[in-house]
């Protein structure tokens, strides 16, 4: 019985760059000598067996946001610098791909979070992979966030803004300002303040089943709210609720990477830089 013919789409903005055309040809000329059909950002991820991300970890969440439900695995290939998300160096493509056709690669399911509101509704994607933020819109003042999680009350953050970050984005804006850094599928998210004004009031782990309620007020009456980057403004006054998306991220992992290796080489874990 002869294999199914695989399909692989290449996304991002790389693809559109002129100096990066050469990695996106040869890439599809290596997909296609292997047995493979390959289409570069297509309108549609339907059908599709394999998505491959090109450029940095921003636009891994856009190729994530793509693929949404479908849970198509995808590839990140690393076109930028830190790449914690996109972790294939452009000089890796080929035996990775390799890889994937022998099947002998690994799979992490990788949590996303929703966002939605009671009044006017999200204009964007309401699911994140990294993180979901209430910010003040302006530098004048701080804002209040009445904060409940399964329906008790936490505490009132008085902050510029609070995270939720899922462990995939607890290396990202959390880890700025001060959150742990959580382990994948560990099942769990953490709450982060920003510039908090009490010095008492820390970053808190919990279950990533919880639902986590959020209640903002501002002396502009308005403020932003950030899903993966994505902000847009909300009046005062609207409920927010974060909770576990139904699907997860399913991104496609080399079987010597492990995830200890990655915060050494990424982000100097550890490093002693004393002379």
């Amino acid at each position: 019985m002869s294999r199914q013919r695989q399909s692989f789409a290449i996304i991002g903005n790389e693809c559109r760059r002129q100096e990066s055309q050469s990695y996106v040809e040869r890439m599809v000329e290596y997909l296609e000598a292997h047995g493979a059909t390959a289409v570069v950002e297509p309108e549609s991820l339907d059908g599709i067996d394999y998505v491959i991300s090109m450029g940095g970890d921003g636009t891994f969440l856009k190729a994530a946001s793509r693929v949404g439900v479908l849970q198509t695995p995808i590839i990140g290939v690393n076109m930028g610098r830190l790449g914690f998300l996109a972790d294939v160096l452009p000089s890796e493509i080929a035996h990775t791909l390799d890889k994937v056709f022998e099947q002998d690669y690994d799979i992490e399911d990788h949590t996303v979070i929703e966002l939605s509101s009671d009044g006017e509704p999200i204009q964007s994607s309401p699911f994140a992979l990294n993180d979901i933020a209430v910010l003040k819109r302006d530098s004048a003042s701080m804002i209040s966030i009445r904060t409940y999680v399964n329906g008790d009350f936490l505490v009132t953050y008085q902050a510029d803004g609070l995270i939720v970050a899922t462990p995939t984005g607890s290396t990202a804006y959390s880890l700025s300002n001060g959150g742990p850094i959580i382990v994948p599928q560990s099942g769990s998210l953490c709450i982060t303040p920003v510039a908090p004004h009490s010095l008492n009031i820390r970053p808190i782990v919990i279950n990533d089943t919880s639902e986590i309620v959020l209640e903002v007020e501002s002396r502009s009456h308005n403020f932003l709210v950030a899903i993966d980057g994505r902000s847009e403004r909300m009046a005062e006054g609207v409920r927010l609720t974060v909770r576990k998306a139904p699907y997860v991220v399913r991104i496609v992992k080399q079987k010597n990477r492990r995830y200890f290796s990655t915060l050494h080489e990424k982000l100097m874990w550890g490093a002693d830089t004393r002379q």
